[in-house]
């Protein structure tokens, strides 16, 4: 078999076209009791495309594409399924990978599970209120814990904190 340079090209550029219309799916929702709950039909009603895919179909939203990745301001982030608290402005770091990122979540309020899918393991983090799909969470961040929780920005709320 021989192999040319546009031939490798071409099949590159289809393998990149295939990915990009791929759905990206980070796995399965968290399954459960949770203190918050409703029908997949209650849901779709109250969440957004967007919010539904990933908070409930455990879906990735694409990087750089969320205005919190930017968010600077005191305050505090919200599951946008159920209002939890979930993390901190106090806990937010650059990351530089295009998602908001934090070391470490409000105490009690996210869980976390295995997930194999996409051919690698990590694991996943969900709210521990609704156990809305959030992000994932790994081992490469800054002090004090060592951890990134890399979260969806579509899948929180801010509010800020009024200054004093």
């Amino acid at each position: 078999m021989q192999f040319t340079r546009r031939g490798i090209l071409g099949a590159g550029a289809g393998l990149c076209a295939a990915a990009a219309a791929w759905p990206v799916r980070a796995g399965s929702v968290a399954k459960g009791d949770f203190p918050v709950s409703h029908s997949e039909r209650e849901w779709r009603e109250m969440l957004t495309e967007a919010e539904y895919h990933v908070l409930r179909e455990a879906g990735t939203e694409r990087a750089f594409t969320s205005p919190l990745n930017d968010e600077k301001r005191r305050g505090v982030f919200h599951c946008a399924g159920c209002d939890n608290r979930v993390y901190t402005s106090v806990t937010k770091f650059e990351s530089g990978t295009g998602w908001p990122s934090f070391y470490a979540p409000v105490m009690g309020a996210v869980g976390t599970m295995k997930d194999d899918s996409l051919l690698m393991s990590r694991t996943e983090v969900h709210c521990a209120r609704c156990g809305s799909h959030l992000g994932h969470v790994f081992d490469d961040g800054p002090p004090p814990t060592g951890k990134r929780h890399c979260i969806n920005g579509v899948a929180l709320t801010f509010r800020p904190v009024p200054k004093a």
